[in-house]
């Protein structure tokens, strides 16, 4: 990826020196942060480079690394020189990425300031002998944030490499699954085919068994193994030169309700992400997989109400609680999803979708996730039945379906202006 990442690199360069400009700026400093500690304890946080840092490097950061950009000459790296018999080599990666760069090799207590101009900003975290002198420090984060929806060549081959490497875990995992194995056996073989261990994850990975499926967030991985394996919810990613993939299947081995079910929400899943493309309020197509949910209700006779009803009532947020989808890329919920424009307005979700991440109208370039869902949620159907009225839902059926917990879909996808490239299925389709 030579001329894709120099070709990133001095688009780049291009925004943050436009940023310079408008802020009257001579240079500005990006930190990758710096290790943390548990509390009383010798033992560092797993450590995650400020995403800022980390884009402008084809290889994942260290801690204690800065990047210096003035108005002409190349970038500036700061690299920590570490003579450290504890810890493994931190060399700087060889490559043809530093024909692009001036590189130091730089003890802790090396002088960085003395490289600064006059007039400059810090972005990332800062050392804590640096004193904040820049006083439109929220203004300039917004403006170089609103920028990163709009990935490069280089970032978009980025996460597709990532997608492949997600997907082979996510096929090693079905036939784990298949093989009735535990959730942490499950979350082994995902890590061995990935080729990642748990640290290098963008974020750590749902197993979800059976019934925990209901559970969005869950962060358990039992080593026992169930007695009947109906349901594995698998949403896990890989991380490929710091940037993510983020991938949700659901597998099932039954051949009644809960398999149409799924395959409705695969053609709705579909459905929805052909209708992504430039110039579609996210705001929209989050309204139009709700109505979608709402048509698998009355379909599958688990909602006995009109779609009209439904909507009225609300539904289908009993069963689809959280938002489409977001920005994807340096970070698995990347930055921006509610800011509008330059300037830092944002608009936040409304009351009917308040866990939405993506308020803005989708342009050409931008990453996204698209990830309709079902779920049998005890606490929401518990809620729903103390506080709607006529709510027409068959609780005998939906009671024979908690124990597989739900259902969730969610592919990557690149919008383009007639019509996006979803880099999941294209990572499904080149490991068949």
């Amino acid at each position: 990826m030579p001329k894709l990442y120099s070709q990133h690199l001095e688009i780049l360069a291009t925004r943050y020196r436009k940023v310079m400009q408008t802020f009257d700026l001579d240079s500005i400093i990006i930190s990758s942060g710096h290790k943390t500690y548990y509390f009383q304890d010798d033992y560092t946080h797993t450590f995650h480079a400020f995403s800022g840092a980390q884009q402008w490097l084809p290889f994942s950061l260290c801690s204690d690394v800065y990047i210096l950009l003035n108005k002409e000459d190349k970038p500036l790296l700061f690299w920590p020189k570490r003579d450290d018999f504890w810890h493994s080599d931190n060399c700087l990666p060889e490559g043809d990425w530093s024909d692009l760069w001036q590189t130091i090799e730089a003890r802790k207590d090396y002088d960085i300031l003395s490289h600064l101009g006059k007039k400059h900003a810090w972005v990332g975290p800062k050392p804590d002998h640096i004193q904040a002198n820049f006083n439109r420090q929220s203004e300039l984060e917004a403006a170089i944030n609103y920028h990163k929806a709009y990935k490069t060549e280089y970032e978009i081959e980025a996460v597709y490499q990532a997608n492949l490497e997600a997907v082979a875990g996510h096929k090693a995992a079905e036939t784990a699954f298949l093989e009735g194995k535990s959730e942490l056996a499950i979350y082994h073989d995902y890590l061995n085919a990935s080729q990642q261990g748990a640290v290098n994850e963008p974020y750590p990975g749902i197993m979800a068994l059976n019934q925990n499926a209901a559970i969005l967030h869950y962060d358990v991985k039992s080593h026992k193994p169930q007695s009947q394996s109906h349901t594995l919810l698998i949403d896990a990613g890989a991380n490929h030169k710091g940037y993510a993939s983020d991938i949700t299947r659901t597998f099932s081995q039954d051949t009644g309700l809960f398999k149409a079910l799924l395959d409705s929400m695969e053609e709705l899943q579909l459905s929805l992400c052909e209708h992504a493309v430039a110039g579609i309020d996210f705001n929209d197509l989050h309204n139009e997989c709700v109505t979608g949910i709402a048509k698998i209700l009355a379909k599958h006779k688990i909602c006995h109400l009109s779609v009209e009803e439904q909507l009225q009532k609300r539904i289908p947020q009993v069963f689809f609680p959280h938002g489409l989808g977001h920005l994807l890329g340096l970070q698995v919920h990347d930055l921006g999803g509610h800011q509008i424009d330059d300037a830092g307005t944002i608009q936040s979700p409304n009351d009917n979708a308040p866990f939405l991440r993506l308020t803005r109208r989708l342009e050409e370039g931008m990453v996204i996730t698209i990830e309709p869902g079902l779920y049998f949620i005890p606490i929401l159907l518990d809620k729903m039945q103390a506080e709607i009225e006529d709510h027409g839902c068959d609780l005998e059926l939906i009671e024979s379906l908690k124990h597989f917990g739900g259902i969730r879909i969610e592919d990557n996808l690149v919008i383009g202006k007639e019509s996006p490239r979803n880099l999941t299925r294209e990572a499904f389709a080149t490991l068949a």
